[in-house]
């Protein structure tokens, strides 16, 4: 049994650890409650794990239905995929017969190698100068969370929209969407949401304007292969497999050359011209240790990344490959996989008119002096976004991140976003939702 003595310290004891422990849950509720803002936010969306090969997208949606739930925006969640949502958030506007807006972004992410990056690349760490390291940081969890920040901001001022405003997230942009952008814009749900113009991802800007993009390039998939005589390594003959593969690179090569020669000459930015670059070689016979050195084998593979401009003529590609590339005279054979369309349901190049033929533009500059922005050059972006199934439907759609003094990091390592800017995006795209969604003279 405890004595006097023995009692009153335990006594004490119990009453200081209660005191500590409710102290304790005091501070944390008061950290909690700090914590509550759009730089937290931010970071809580980055600390979620959607990277390919295996992108968990349940933890994503929930946070974000959670975020509109706290905004009152209606929302719905939509599996044209099974285990690929499309989470689609909705703002009424006062006059629903206007066409509507649509804000886009995806979810997905590209994989990192955390060994290469100064923080573990889903930690969301932010230093003391403000930069927030995590992959998805640029690419493009930023603008996901900046949309529902500036709509938040809008509702507290008691704006309302007159065009209603939606806010997409879809699954599985960063390997081509097919099982998701190109789902949604294709179905009966987004043909009832009468979209007159969209905004999807841009890029980061290095210098103090921000860049817009009002067309992508198309990206093509081609593999190459090659057949010939084996034979022992050390003879020397006519229309080997790897000779015949080597015969296509040089020829190839010429024509990335000629292509890039423009670009380096500065008649035209590297968006602008048919791009074409190796990713893989796949010859030899495998051993333990390497490959075998003295067999020369009978087949040689290759892969290319070839990206084409809006304006290119695929036809024309087409026969280039066919007949210079890997002809069939030389035992070769390709395959070409188009991922995304080249021209619109009227058969127009993917482009959104960045003048004023198209009054969604001149709305979107005006929106971006409103807020001290200068915009750049209008670009086409040289690589591919979701945007592109939109504009295949006739949809006027821009590319915009608002970065500036940003380096461009997206599939980099150390992908990171400094607070500030990320804090003046949210700005930008308070003047941008209400601008376009007040604007009454543009139908669709």
């Amino acid at each position: 049994m405890l004595n006097v003595h023995q009692y009153s310290l335990l006594s004490l004891s119990l009453s200081l650890s209660l005191t500590t422990l409710a102290l304790f849950l005091l501070v944390s509720a008061q950290e909690d409650h700090q914590q509550d803002t759009p730089i937290a936010r931010f970071q809580r969306y980055l600390r979620i794990n959607t990277a390919h090969p295996n992108p968990d997208y349940s933890p994503a949606i929930s946070f974000l239905k959670l975020q509109a739930q706290s905004i009152q925006l209606q929302a719905r969640t939509i599996e044209f995929t099974p285990g690929k949502p499309v989470l689609l958030l909705t703002w009424p506007g006062s006059n629903p017969s206007l066409p509507s807006i649509i804000l886009n972004s995806h979810l997905d992410s590209v994989p990192a190698e955390p060994s290469k990056w100064v923080h573990p690349p889903f930690s969301a760490v932010r230093s003391p100068d403000g930069k927030i390291f995590a992959r998805g940081a640029q690419d493009d969890k930023c603008i996901g969370v900046q949309y529902l920040e500036a709509i938040r901001n809008l509702k507290a001022k008691n704006f309302v929209p007159t065009r209603t405003v939606h806010v997409s997230y879809v699954p599985d942009e960063e390997i081509g969407g097919v099982d998701g952008a190109a789902k949604f814009v294709a179905s009966k749900l987004f043909q009832e949401l009468r979209v007159g113009f969209a905004l999807d991802e841009g890029q980061a800007s290095p210098g103090d304007e921000f860049r817009v993009f009002y067309a992508d390039r198309s990206p093509w998939s081609l593999v190459i292969k090659a057949e010939g005589t084996p034979g022992h390594g050390s003879r020397m003959y006519d229309n080997t497999a790897m000779e015949n593969l080597m015969k296509s690179f040089e020829v190839i090569s010429r024509f990335r050359d000629s292509r890039f020669d423009v670009v380096k000459a500065g008649e035209a930015a590297n968006s602008e011209v048919i791009s074409v670059n190796p990713v893989y070689v796949k010859a030899g016979i495998p051993y333990p240790n390497g490959f075998v050195m003295n067999v020369q084998p009978s087949e040689a593979e290759a892969g290319f990344d070839v990206r084409m401009t809006p304006t290119a003529d695929p036809d024309l590609m087409r026969r280039i490959i066919a007949e210079e590339w890997a002809p069939a005279w030389r035992n070769m054979t390709y395959k070409i996989t188009e991922k995304g369309p080249l021209r619109d349901y009227t058969g127009r190049p993917l482009v959104t008119p960045t003048n004023d033929s198209n009054p969604w533009w001149s709305v979107f500059k005006q929106a971006i002096t409103a807020v001290g922005g200068k915009l750049a050059k209008p670009e086409i972006l040289a690589s591919t976004t979701d945007a592109r199934y939109l504009r295949q439907l006739g949809i006027p759609a821009l590319g915009f991140s608002p970065m500036t003094n940003t380096p461009i990091l997206l599939h980099d390592h150390n992908e990171f976003l400094k607070d500030t800017v990320y804090l003046k995006g949210i700005e930008v795209y308070e003047s941008i939702i209400s601008s376009l969604s007040s604007f009454e003279e543009a139908s669709h």
